[in-house]
């Protein structure tokens, strides 16, 4: 197998797959317990509060446990909205994540204006045009940090400046970029930040919401006291124990997969672009993730080069794991400006840290051949403009 789909999950570390079980089979008290074995579970919590804390330069009462990325998201942005109810006003980008972009169609429906903030063709966004929609009305801020689809890594140390300026909270879904890039919450100068461990070779159903102390946040889950009042129900501490493991790795070898995935991504890339004639590459030359690639095979349906490769054992998508189901064009490619037809040939490859360099000679010896014979039966037209 062949994996290169990191950006919709990645796969679990065996050194976070480890420490997990080892938990699971001796703590299994119920943290919200007085007893010993309660406050065991308790403790184990707080320390991987405190890794994961040390690792987005936050102090460890800063984080907040969720069941996700998408529930980190959904409480930033609705617990502030709560928080605010004479604020009618919430501004976004065009090209966030579903848990966001869903989230804004519902605010809408109770009432809400929604602002989108568009992009240009590399998928960053206009300073301007954000500016411009600032109003006393506004409530909060959300730009993702690194797009999921192509990569592209927003100006959030500018936003936050923004913000900051006209006395806004400000929210950026760090999920795609924590693991991949420097993630400092101060450097930034976010008031929130959303993060999951299943991008970070971690388990899935576990997140975390940072919250800058201070922040005037609602609970987005009410029930009993746990996480400082801010997200009731009884702590995954499975879940937490791996995430906090995940991001230990971070710490240790963070720079160091870094480096060896953005060299991979670089050959994967030249080799596509040499070997493939009527290739688009969509997104940021320099300011993205360069592990996630994202080329428009022009001429072809995107989920007929995915399939051929996955006859291969390769395995790549058309987008956001959370809308793959979706006929309709991404929204994030439809943003950037591309033709239908064009988004339509988008596929989607993003490497991680168990990436090989047998995988992208193998992918660019797979890859131009399964194009080659596509479009030999395809009926698209192949020119993009």
């Amino acid at each position: 197998m062949i994996y290169l789909d990191n950006n919709a999950t990645t796969p679990l570390d065996p050194a976070v797959s480890e420490k997990m079980s080892l938990f699971l089979k001796e703590h299994f008290g119920n943290p919200s317990s007085l007893y010993p074995i309660g406050r065991d579970a308790k403790e184990i919590i707080n320390q991987a509060r405190e890794v994961i804390a040390k690792t987005l330069g936050a102090t460890r009462t800063e984080i907040i446990f969720t069941g996700s990325g998408t529930e980190a998201d959904n409480f930033a942005i609705r617990g502030v909205l709560d928080a605010f109810p004479e604020k009618k006003e919430f501004i976004t980008s065009a090209i966030e994540h579903p848990a966001v972009i869903q989230t804004a169609n519902y605010l809408e429906k109770k009432g809400i204006k929604v602002t989108y903030v568009p992009v240009d063709r590399y998928g960053t966004i206009d300073l301007d045009y954000l500016k411009d929609a600032i109003t006393p009305q506004t409530a909060l801020i959300s730009i993702m940090l690194a797009n999921n689809e192509v990569g592209t890594i927003q100006p959030i140390e500018t936003v936050s400046k923004i913000a900051k300026e006209r006395g806004i909270l400000f929210h950026t879904d760090a999920v795609q970029g924590f693991g991949k890039m420097d993630v400092n919450v101060n450097k930034l100068g976010v008031d929130m930040l959303s993060i999951s461990a299943h991008k970070i070779y971690g388990p899935k159903g576990i997140g975390a919401l940072y919250i800058r102390k201070g922040t005037n946040i609602c609970p987005l889950i009410y029930g009993g006291h746990q996480e400082r009042e801010k997200r009731a129900g009884t702590e995954n501490t499975i879940g937490i124990v791996g995430f906090g493991e995940a991001a230990r790795a971070i710490q240790e070898k963070g720079n160091k997969d870094k480096k060896r995935i953005e060299g991979l991504a670089e050959q994967l890339k030249n080799g596509i672009e040499e070997k493939i004639p009527k290739v688009k590459f969509n997104g940021q030359k320099s300011k993205r993730i360069k592990g996630t690639l994202n080329f428009a095979f022009l001429g072809l349906e995107a989920e007929a080069v995915l399939l051929s490769l996955a006859t291969k054992g390769i395995f790549v998508s058309t987008g956001s794991a959370c809308s793959e189901d979706s006929e309709d064009v991404s929204h994030v490619l439809n943003a950037i400006g591309l033709k239908p037809e064009v988004a339509r040939s988008c596929i989607r490859m993003s490497l991680g840290r168990f990436s090989t360099d047998e995988d992208i000679k193998v992918v660019l010896q797979e890859l131009p051949e399964i194009v080659e014979k596509l479009r030999e039966i395809s009926t698209f037209d192949i020119d993009e403009d």
